[in-house]
């Protein structure tokens, strides 16, 4: 494998080329983000005293700021760079950039447990983001007819509802509402990886494979895709109706066949030589191993099955997240679909923090404390090595001496 150097470290630029398109800023906030809440959750497990009694409790504070903060951030810079590609249109730069991400890092400073924030203004600073984020990209797909895309602003809505539904719960409005509101986001999230990853899998695969003259067929077959989606959409139904229950782990366990099947049709074992390529067949892979852990936890009440949240948001959320932000980072930057070897070293250390959080307790339940420090070590590691590879590419002008 051909590695490249990294010059740019030598030609960074002003704020205008961080501004320049969404990827930029929001990439690097989603990495520092996902760093400082899990630098911020281990110090609060080694010194729980710390932590303000009028606060939000650490638990749910946590939770939220991983699926409200972090991941929010890597969707919207995903949804930033892929709707100008799906349209055909200018990247979003300027005043909408700039107030958006304002409006991210309002909701992120209004969570932060030393500033005691009014809970009304503290919902509005939270949620804002996704109506924002929603109406920057509704004009552009519906001007270009994108009507297909035009479901992501539907489950934008869904992220502001499942905030909004946190929030509430927060604030003494709705009983269990933290609960409701973090299961519903992160089956819209859920739902985000299954629809984009049978987008971009198989054709990433296919086109690497091609340049290399290496005879595949890459298919997906439409009956598959439609049960892919349709049993997410199903396992979605059933959390929200009979959640934690028998039923629902059925409707799991289907789903995670039936995504299990997808991805073997999308023969990964390929793409072994090119990270780029593998990370992401991995971190669909962490997805129907988490969806399988669920449903035996819920079936059976297996104890080795009890960690598959952290399957779901360690292993598959941040994993694709990770995936994705490198490779787009690179590409709309105008440099080689190459992983430095920081990179690949980021990726190993992400899914190993995967692997110690989900497995680690049940193997070593006596040592439980060491377990979560390192699995939450080895996640911090991951996203510093990509803020010390990318950071200066986000930073820094055109690999190809384009305009930024």
């Amino acid at each position: 494998m051909t590695v490249i150097a990294h010059p740019e470290r030598l030609k960074v630029t002003g704020p205008s080329v961080l501004f320049s398109a969404g990827f930029r800023p929001f990439f690097l906030l989603a990495a520092a983000d996902a760093m400082a809440n899990m630098a911020v959750w281990l110090m609060t497990l080694a010194r729980p005293e710390l932590w303000p009694s009028s606060a939000l409790p650490a638990v749910w504070w946590h939770a939220h700021e991983m699926l409200f903060g972090f991941i929010a951030a890597a969707i919207g810079g995903f949804l930033l760079t892929a709707v100008p590609n799906w349209t055909g249109g200018a990247p979003y730069r300027g005043a909408p950039l700039n107030l958006l991400i304002v409006v991210w890092l309002c909701g992120r400073l209004a969570m932060l447990p030393i500033f005691p924030v009014p809970a009304t203004l503290r919902i509005l600073a939270d949620i804002s983001f996704y109506p924002l984020l929603a109406v920057m990209l509704a004009m552009p797909l519906i001007r270009a007819g994108k009507l297909r895309n035009v479901a992501f602003l539907v489950l934008l809505g869904g992220l502001a509802t499942a905030d909004l539904l946190f929030q509430l719960g927060s604030a003494g409005v709705l009983e269990m509402g933290e609960h409701i509101g973090l299961q519903l986001g992160a089956d819209i999230v859920t739902i985000m990886i299954v629809v984009i990853g049978g987008r971009i899998l198989p054709a990433f695969t296919r086109n690497w494979l091609a340049q290399r003259g290496v005879p595949a067929q890459i298919a997906s077959h439409p009956w598959i895709e439609r049960l892919a989606v349709i049993s997410i959409l199903s396992m979605f139904a059933a959390d929200m109706t009979m959640p934690m229950t028998k039923p629902d782990g059925l409707v799991t366990l289907i789903a995670a066949a039936i995504q299990i099947l997808r991805l073997g049709q999308w023969q990964g074992y390929r793409a072994a030589r090119n990270p780029l390529l593998w990370v992401l067949h991995l971190g669909y892979a962490w997805l129907t191993l988490a969806l399988t852990l669920k449903a035996f936890s819920l079936l059976f009440a297996w104890d080795w099955a009890a960690n598959w949240l952290h399957a779901l948001t360690v292993g598959a959320f941040s994993t694709m997240i990770l995936a994705v932000m490198s490779r787009a980072s690179l590409g709309h930057t105008g440099r080689p679909l190459v992983a430095a070897p920081l990179t690949v070293l980021g990726y190993c250390l992400l899914n190993l923090a995967g692997a110690v959080r989900v497995f680690g307790p049940v193997l070593l339940p006596s040592s439980f404390e060491a377990v979560i420090d390192l699995a939450g070590s080895l996640f911090i590691a991951s996203f510093a090595l990509f803020l010390w590879v990318y950071g200066p590419i986000l930073l820094g002008p055109r690999g190809d001496g384009r305009p930024a």
